[in-house]
């Protein structure tokens, strides 16, 4: 599959070429930058603007064949002379940079820029500062130079992006940490559940709910008036997600999920996607013969293609609540275990016909401390 690039490398090779024009006064075409990688972008200009004192122009993004937002979009750089200081002469020239329209702006601190800055990354902004540091060098430049990304789709692109949810205001992030987009890499949403755990423990908490998908953290918000807002999606990633939180410091996890995800966090499986591990019906009827069901609905459980088709079977037997009961002592005896024992973790199982199939021991008293926070 065909890799891409990030805004962050759109933004680094659209300043570069700015400043080459504006520092050399010759047009450019094309630009080539290094990315972190250690992989050449040669990046195609469009839509140069020249004037005295400044020069724009604009990268179109290419996420190659993952599934960007992003893909398509102009990132413009603008690199203009500071006012006075054209000519004001360092050891070597100084670049600031910042973010223009279409460019979200950081609201809640825990993030990678601090409250109050343009969301350019920090990877995004070392790329920026080095490609036009180098053009500085080859032109013998020592003054002061401003850089602005803008990205005019920015706002409407913002509105299918986690930015809202992180307290990103006005539009995208500018971001990468290699400036290569891998095709449907799973690392990005791992740095994702990570910003959202830094984010919520700089905030000052010290426990957290998790979800694996919009279904959990929607069905946290309908039954228990929690605000899905304030939970973190941690997809398939169970385990990695607790890792992560162990490591910032939390004490306290709530898992709240489907028993078609949890009956495989039951069995010791950390990374629910089925391309890992699919055995829930082996699981679902291993649990029910502990239970003392009969063989003849055990096997009936293990014919069915879904959790959810199953449960009538757990009805029907009597054995519903004892065998959710004990799926979710196992859930959170693996999770625990998981955390060597440095977090308390609860859980809640449900399924989307039936509502709450059971929760473990510690499960109610979040009620209170997530309503409590609620009403903050």
């Amino acid at each position: 599959m065909r890799y891409g690039f990030t805004t962050g490398s759109c933004a680094a090779a659209a300043a570069k070429a700015a400043a080459y024009m504006l520092l050399t006064g010759k047009k450019k075409a094309e630009i080539t930058i290094e990315t972190p990688k250690g992989i050449a972008y040669e990046a195609r200009l469009l839509d140069i603007r020249c004037g005295e004192n400044e020069v724009s122009c604009a990268v179109e993004k290419d996420g190659g064949d993952d599934p960007d937002i992003t893909t398509g979009a102009w990132i413009y750089a603008k690199v203009s002379y500071l006012s006075g200081m054209k000519h004001e002469v360092r050891k070597e020239a100084e670049i600031i940079i910042e973010g223009g329209k279409g460019v979200g702006r950081v609201t809640r601190p825990g993030l990678d820029q601090q409250v109050g800055s343009a969301a350019i990354n920090h990877v995004p902004r070392e790329m920026i500062k080095k490609e036009v540091m180098e053009i500085c060098r080859t032109a013998d430049y020592r003054g002061s130079l401003q850089v602005e990304i803008s990205v005019p789709e920015g706002e409407e692109l913002c509105k299918h992006t986690f930015n809202p949810r992180l307290g990103i205001v006005g539009g995208i992030s500018i971001l990468g940490t290699s400036g290569i987009v891998e095709p449907m890499s799973s690392q990005a949403l791992l740095d994702t559940i990570q910003v959202e755990l830094r984010q919520r423990r700089a905030l000052g908490f010290d426990y957290v709910a998790v979800s694996p998908g919009n279904y959990g953290l929607d069905y946290m918000r309908k039954v228990y008036g929690y605000d899905l807002d304030r939970s973190v999606k941690c997809s398939n990633f169970i385990g990695a997600t607790i890792d992560m939180a162990v490591e910032l410091g939390f004490q306290k996890m709530l898992l709240t999920g489907h028993i078609g995800k949890l009956i495989k966090v039951a069995g010791g499986i950390m990374n629910t996607h089925s391309k890992e591990a699919d055995c829930r019906m082996e699981l679902l009827a291993a649990f029910s013969i502990k239970e003392q069901m009969d063989s003849l609905q055990a096997e009936k459980i293990l014919e069915c293609a879904t959790t959810e088709e199953a449960i009538p079977i757990l009805v029907e037997s009597g054995k519903l609540q004892q065998v959710m009961d004990r799926i979710a002592e196992r859930v959170c005896y693996y999770m625990e275990n998981r955390a060597a024992g440095k977090m308390q973790i609860d859980c809640i199982l449900y399924a989307n016909e039936f509502g709450e199939l059971a929760k473990s021991k510690g499960a109610e008293a979040w009620f209170t401390l997530l309503g409590q926070e609620q009403e903050q």
